[in-house]
């Protein structure tokens, strides 16, 4: 039926409470009408895609069909089945492989878009570089950095002007990744030359602009924004190349650094040497790549959303300032590891900006065996869009979900419908979560605390008007904030 296989019974997943689709095949469902051959993609929103997705939702409810060229594609916003789909990597789905192929070709494929064998692999070399005790002993590292940035902040407002409040989140990002992937300690706070944040943001912006698009034109001939792209792409293989090669060096000088790795390129490195370990040179390079750019971007445009929402919520902006204020206890940043755990108003509303403004608001999978989506029979082969913050922002999951609440994240977990817990995921779910949460949520709440303690807020347009852009992951297309530096605030050094 419908393309599904005879020899092997789909695999079932079930919606929450009595939820069904509203049909048994796929192009019985409701959904866009789409253009011949190309199907909807000339209808997806420019550089908003996700934003086109989320509308169909609204008007075809939380299964509906979808047409991509060659691809057929299900739309899901149904909370129960987005986080059975999530589990149920990468044996049953992947990686939509458009995603896949364009990031491949670039030559900086990692653990973000390996599948298989090849995934479970460097899976756990990269989960053993990035859990709680790695954080906590780079949390020196991030500290320095997040003074770095408060001073910076400081000395712009000093002098009567204002700081590039987004750009300095990427480079903070940038300098906290990079000291850590790579032992690195570039300062791109203190030197406005920031041609390492530059090329990674036109990595991200190329593969945002060439996702949506029908054809590969790139492959045949290249526009002046495809040759930038490419010199920056040079720029960053020639960087992590050289960078792995003088550890490599360094590592024969110091061999007891074979022991005991100092930083992520080196026991990327120690991995790759070991015998047998179905590792290459292309795998370390490809994931000391993912460290540097899912590190500067993920991180630096949370904290852009979430300043945005406390900017534009007086009380809950009062609170979290009042609980940074008691945990900073008169220093400008945070001074020890243990006060990350102090900060519980500020987590909740760092988790209450994800659920409005998530990175990820689309993820996008490929059947690899028939499915049956609460009645619905997918076959293989069949893409899913799974809109992650459709289900967050809904009604009919949560009160007063058009909110920003962080009170609703202070609840003790539960199993209700409206615990924002079950339908949040924003660090994406199942074996497939991001490795790099535990580093996020310190960096955010290092910066997080020393902004409100030190700086009152101002926006010039509500979250809401502020345009969303969207490739691999959601931004906001410009950041209207404002800084005004507290006559209470720790005085920050140079």
């Amino acid at each position: 039926m419908d393309g599904m296989s005879s020899a092997t019974p789909p695999l079932r997943l079930q919606g929450r409470g009595s939820f069904v689709a509203a049909a048994r095949r796929v192009a019985d469902l409701p959904g866009p009408r789409g253009w011949p051959i190309v199907g909807n993609t000339p209808q997806l929103k420019a550089g908003a895609p996700h934003a086109s997705l989320e509308a169909w939702a609204l008007r075809y409810g939380p299964l509906f069909r979808l047409h991509f060229g060659p691809y057929r594609a299900v739309g899901v916003a149904e909370p129960g089945l987005i986080e059975q789909l999530l589990r149920n990597r990468p044996e049953a789905l992947r990686r939509s492989p458009r995603v896949s192929q364009l990031i491949e070709e670039t030559g900086l494929s990692g653990v973000f878009s390996a599948e298989g064998e090849a995934w479970r692999r460097q899976r756990r070399l990269v989960m053993r570089a990035l859990t709680p005790e790695v954080v906590r002993e780079c949390f020196p590292t991030i500290a320095t950095v997040t003074q770095r940035l408060c001073a910076r902040w400081h000395a712009a407002v000093d002098r009567g002007g204002q700081p590039d409040v987004l750009r300095d989140l990427k480079c903070y990002s940038v300098d906290v990744t990079t000291w850590m992937t790579l032992g690195l300690d570039l300062d791109t706070l203190r030197h406005d030359s920031a041609g390492l944040q530059d090329d990674i943001d036109l990595w991200f912006r190329a593969i945002g602009r060439r996702l949506p698009l029908p054809l590969p034109y790139w492959r045949v001939f290249k526009l002046p924004f495809d040759r930038r792209a490419d010199a920056a792409l040079q720029r960053l293989k020639a960087m992590i190349d050289r960078i792995i090669a003088d550890t490599r060096q360094q590592m024969q000088h110091q061999p007891a650094l074979r022991l005991r790795p100092r930083n992520i390129v080196q026991a990327l490195v120690v991995a790759r040497d070991q015998p047998d370990s179905g590792f290459s040179d292309e795998d370390v390079r490809g994931n000391v790549a993912v460290m540097l750019l899912a590190g500067e971007d993920t991180t630096a445009n949370t904290l852009a959303w979430l300043l945005a929402h406390l900017a534009q919520a007086p009380q809950a902006c009062t609170v979290a300032r009042a609980e940074a204020r008691e945990v900073l206890a008169g220093r400008p940043v945070l001074g020890d590891f243990a006060d990350l755990d102090r900060l519980p108003q500020l987590e909740a509303a760092t988790l209450e900006s994800m659920r409005l403004k998530p990175i990820a608001p689309l993820i996008a999978l490929q059947a690899q065996v028939d499915l049956d989506l609460a009645g619905l029979l997918v076959p293989r082969g069949h893409l899913l869009f799974l809109m992650t913050r459709l289900c967050a922002t809904s009604e009919l999951h949560h009160e007063h979900a058009q909110r920003f609440a962080p009170q609703r994240w202070l609840r003790e977990p539960g199993e209700s419908e409206t615990d924002p817990r079950r339908s949040l995921f924003a660090f994406g779910g199942g074996p497939r979560h991001c490795p790099g949460r535990y580093l996020a949520m310190a960096e955010i709440k290092m910066v997080m605390s020393m902004a409100l303690a030190g700086f009152d807020l101002r926006l010039a347009a509500p979250p809401g008007g502020i345009a969303e852009l969207s490739g691999l992951t959601m931004v906001p297309a410009a950041l209207p904030l404002q800084l005004l530096a507290r006559r209470d605030a720790a005085h920050p050094a140079a």
